[in-house]
């Protein structure tokens, strides 16, 4: 978001390959889609209303989406965030756009992610909106660490892993070599490695996948420096049946 002429188009090409990100450019969505909206404050709401809305069903497949648009008012901005709170990049680069009116009715945002000043090219920018949207795994920062089968991976397991990210920030996840021991245990490592990365690729960077022997028994010592803790979810969630699961990707009814 920012000002006409601030430099969002440029960043917003510059990020979009970073992120494999569909990019929704105002003017060409007006041009296409949304001919029948004008330029009033109302109209300008409504734009980023559907805005949102089309940026929403790109997130909701686990894609990026990069809506690049004014967004000049406070109004607006919470009209294109009603479905999730977006990620805001304001181009903070210009005092004044080619255009009065606008200039007029813009409100600098009290929220940003990242703010984008003067100094620094797009690709300097791109890379630092990516450093806040795609981490890199830190293995000296404090890690939750997962033991599990994951025969397979499912939503359960997801619910447990994203509540430690929450309250740790970052996730090791250990899987058991158990493939073959029984007819609970079919799927092979990098199966599973593949079905937890797809499952959780919004926390890209958060967690890393290793293999584990088959760990039966977990000791430890005192003061080893680290807590042990369960983590309890809704009845919901816990009842997911990895079983059940594994009978209807089999094909058996």
């Amino acid at each position: 978001m920012g000002l006409p002429s601030a430099g969002k188009t440029t960043l917003s090409k510059a990020l979009a390959p970073r992120l494999n990100a569909v990019h929704f450019n105002a003017d060409e969505v007006r041009a296409n889609v949304n001919k029948d909206l004008g330029f009033s404050e109302r109209d300008r709401i409504e734009q980023a209303r559907r805005m949102g809305w089309l940026c929403d069903q790109v997130v909701q497949v686990g894609g990026y989406a990069i809506a690049d648009f004014i967004c000049p008012t406070q109004a607006t901005r919470e009209a294109f965030a009603a479905g999730g709170e977006p990620f805001v990049i304001w181009i903070d680069r210009i005092k004044q756009g080619p255009f009065q009116d606008t200039n007029r009715m813009f409100v600098p945002t009290e929220h940003r992610d990242l703010r984008v000043t003067p100094e620094g090219t797009p690709e300097y920018w791109a890379e630092q909106a990516m450093r806040q949207l795609r981490p890199v795994f830190d293995p000296k920062k404090p890690t939750a660490l997962f033991v599990g089968r994951y025969q397979p991976f499912h939503d359960g397991h997801k619910a447990l892993i994203v509540e430690g990210l929450n309250r740790v920030g970052q996730a090791c996840i250990a899987v058991r070599n158990t493939q073959g021991t029984d007819d609970k245990n079919p799927f092979e490592f990098e199966y599973v490695r593949a079905r937890i990365e797809h499952g959780l690729r919004q926390y890209e960077g958060r967690f890393v996948v290793m293999p584990l022997p088959n760990i039966t028994s977990i000791f430890y010592g005192r003061d080893v420096g680290y807590t042990i803790e369960r983590i309890d979810l809704d009845t919901a969630v816990q009842d997911i049946s990895a079983t059940e699961i594994r009978r209807k990707m089999s094909g058996k009814s």
